[in-house]
């Protein structure tokens, strides 16, 4: 019997299958790394084909796990947004390493454009800013640089995708070109609205320098993407939904209406509050961006992106060798009577919302005789809050109050970070039991367009977790933001 549903969870720094029962509870799971490269100051990159390969293993070992797919009604994709490939049409094959959404390769093109005056037209637009982080100019720089790749475009014979375009072009043997709404609103290229309102901007492929003939045709994020091929996993499944992971954690954590926010703390962080169904603006240098299209409706968000969260924890343990593992951060930070003046400001891919700044480097600050290994980690940690903080005042500033943080992610799993990011916010934090929001999102869309559920009873259902409530003092709070203010005025002079 067809009764559960297949996520395919494409991150940053892995890729996970997950099969969900009908009443979305996980029942499987498993998980392989995807090796990130850097091969010059600012450049991530990853191997395409072993993102596919690692994938498809995934998904064949959860279905081992559950007995077989014939248990599978059908495939959700959710996807590290912006990481952008360019493959061959005929062979499937990348013409370079996929770009990772932190790659800062750009950078000097992006500041041409904005010195060129093309800002506030781009925004207008696309509702976002001109930056390395999306998609765009990632595209023209493979088109640039690998040898003959712009004529071959212009013939017609490349495709570009974001990773759930790219699966989604393999499953189904280069059947299917497709994307969502979700991930076309993060390139550059897409003009911003829900339904006949985007679509692909011939403006703005003209000033990025992209032909529209490689571009993918969006799909809502509940719809038909096709069907993969009989020979992947003995049965032919359908592809129900795919969604950008932020995108898909809201759906996740229910946050349907407008003024419902969640952020997820991964490799980045990333918060995102539904804004309901009219085009955001932000003078705060936020990003409007699509939230989700799925029968019954769909949203527009208001989003803040923090580049490095997870990765802080990621470079303690790692390259400094301070931790054995993310876990022991915790009682490290918690055995501290305070920060001891120590601040870490995670630059190291630059900066996101609300700041822009693509060339600042991270800095530490406040060092003394008695600043201890702890110190650093506690100031790793305390740097994820103050960022979250930053993105909550440009927020209000933009008119979208946030009265509650609905958390997920694996950096939530620390319970003194938790507690902090409810003193320095001084808001309550929400934690769910079961984490893996970005998944559960994916199914939720996908059982959408099974009729498994419907909008309004997804947002309803009851949901276990935790609740941080904030206790710390005002002026202790007041305190510490003005050291952060500083460290980060010092970083981006």
């Amino acid at each position: 019997m067809a009764d559960c549903i297949l996520v395919i969870d494409e991150g940053t720094t892995s890729t996970r299958a997950i099969v969900f029962d009908r009443a979305f509870n996980q029942i499987a799971l498993a998980q392989e790394e995807v090796p990130l490269t850097y091969p010059a100051d600012g450049w991530v990159e990853q191997d395409g084909e072993t993102i596919w390969e690692k994938t498809l293993g995934v998904c064949r070992a959860v279905l081992a796990e559950v007995g077989g797919v014939e248990r599978i009604a059908g495939i959700g994709i959710t996807n590290q947004r912006e990481t952008t490939l360019v493959w061959d049409r005929k062979t499937g094959k990348p013409l370079a390493p996929a770009i990772i959404w932190q790659d800062r390769r750009t950078a000097s093109g992006c500041d041409a454009l904005k010195a060129a005056g093309h800002e506030a037209a781009v925004q207008a637009e696309t509702g976002l800013l001109i930056d390395p982080y999306f998609s765009g100019t990632k595209i023209a720089w493979i088109l640039d640089t690998v040898t003959g790749a712009r004529e071959r475009a212009e013939a017609g014979e490349l495709a570009f995708g974001t990773v759930e375009t790219f699966l989604i072009w393999r499953l189904t043997g280069g059947r299917v070109h497709a994307t969502d709404v979700s991930n076309a609103s993060r390139t550059l290229l897409y003009r911003l609205g829900l339904g006949p309102q985007g679509g692909w901007s011939e403006g703005m492929c003209s000033l990025f320098r992209v032909p529209m003939n490689m571009l993918p045709e969006v799909k809502p994020n509940a719809a038909d993407f096709g069907l993969c091929d009989e020979t992947l996993f003995g049965k032919v499944l359908p592809i129900l939904s795919a969604a950008g992971d932020q995108q898909s954690a809201l759906v996740g954590q229910g946050c349907l209406s407008p003024g419902m926010a969640k952020i997820t703390y991964g490799t980045g962080a990333f918060l995102v509050a539904n804004s309901g169904t009219e085009k955001p603006v932000s003078r705060n240098r936020l990003l409007g961006t699509v939230g989700y299209e799925a029968p019954g409706g769909g949203a527009m968000a208001l989003e803040g992106s923090i580049f490095n969260a997870g990765t802080v924890v990621k470079w303690l343990r790692d390259d400094l060798g301070l931790i054995a593992d993310a876990a022991e951060s915790e009682a490290m930070a918690e055995a501290l009577p305070g920060n001891g003046g120590v601040y870490i400001v995670p630059a190291f891919t630059g900066l996101g919302a609300p700041h822009w700044n693509a060339d600042v480097r991270g800095t530490i600050s406040g060092i003394t005789r008695a600043t201890t290994a702890a110190h650093l980690v506690r100031a790793g940690l305390e740097a994820v809050a103050y960022q979250t903080r930053d993105l909550l005042d440009a927020f209000e500033a933009d008119g979208v109050e946030i009265r509650e943080l609905r958390v997920d992610g694996g950096m939530v799993a620390n319970d003194w970070l938790m507690q902090f990011l409810a003193d320095i916010c001084a808001r309550p934090v929400v934690r769910p039991d079961y984490r893996e929001m970005t998944a559960l999102g994916a199914a939720a869309l996908a059982a959408l367009q099974l009729g498994w559920v419907d909008a309004a009873g997804w947002q309803a259902r009851a949901v276990k977790g935790a609740r941080f409530e904030p206790v710390m003092s005002e002026k202790e709070r007041a305190d510490l933001l003005k050291g952060w203010s500083s460290a980060l005025g010092r970083t981006l002079a």
